[in-house]
């Protein structure tokens, strides 16, 4: 195992890079995105809140694999030229918001209707209110499973692998077919993703009991 680990080292590293790019751009977009539509899944506006269900209930129920194809074989033929990174991060991130939104609804469900209704009567706008009131405390609540999402999102990375994403996975598959050590291959590769999920997981964990 040393021996293929160091004579492949540029190969593991590049794609444990284009790994860990495109789980940060995944997350710090999902999270946006994912936090935008959990709103409109509950503001008074019924046309609103219509998008916002309509978009969580399509991205929640396509396997993230066609989200991603779709990406890398529909829009460069039709709108614009995207790599396989792109499309799998676009696919990643888009995937990943609609369960981010879930959580995160189900954040705001939890905190008492009362204190946006004392916002709302302080002359704050919806909108205020769930920025400065409501969504502080719905990030309190839904941080273990925000936390699951996190260490998911950087698992589904290896989607990356089949649109030629240059993804650990991508690498190695072609690090495995080179030299048929498969076995080593692969668990030198789930080394290397712990590397990202283990500081994700224990640092949610110490998130979460900081703020309790």
């Amino acid at each position: 195992m040393i021996h293929l680990l160091t004579s492949n080292w540029s190969e593991f590293i590049s794609g444990f890079g284009w790994t860990l790019l495109s789980s940060v751009l995944a997350l710090f977009f999902s999270l946006i995105i994912g936090s935008l539509f959990a709103i409109l899944e509950v503001v008074p506006n019924k046309f609103l809140r219509i998008i916002g269900n309509i978009y969580v209930e399509i991205f929640r129920n396509i396997p993230l694999l066609v989200i991603t194809m779709f990406f890398y074989l529909v829009i460069p033929l039709y709108i614009v030229k995207i790599n396989g990174f792109t499309a799998g991060t676009i696919g990643l991130t888009i995937y990943t918001s609609a369960f981010i939104a879930e959580t995160v609804r189900a954040g705001i469900n939890s905190v008492d209707p009362g204190q946006m209704e004392a916002a709302r009567g302080q002359g704050m706008t919806f909108w205020q209110a769930m920025r400065y009131i409501v969504l502080p405390q719905a990030f309190k609540y839904v941080i273990p499973p925000l936390g699951n999402q996190f260490v998911n999102l950087v698992k589904n990375s290896s989607v990356l692998a089949f649109v030629a994403g240059f993804d650990l996975m991508y690498q190695g598959n072609a690090i495995a077919s080179q030299t048929f050590d498969t076995v080593n291959t692969y668990v030198i590769v789930g080394i290397f993703y712990l590397i990202i999920t283990l500081p994700i997981s224990y640092y949610m964990q110490h998130l979460e009991k900081k703020l309790a």
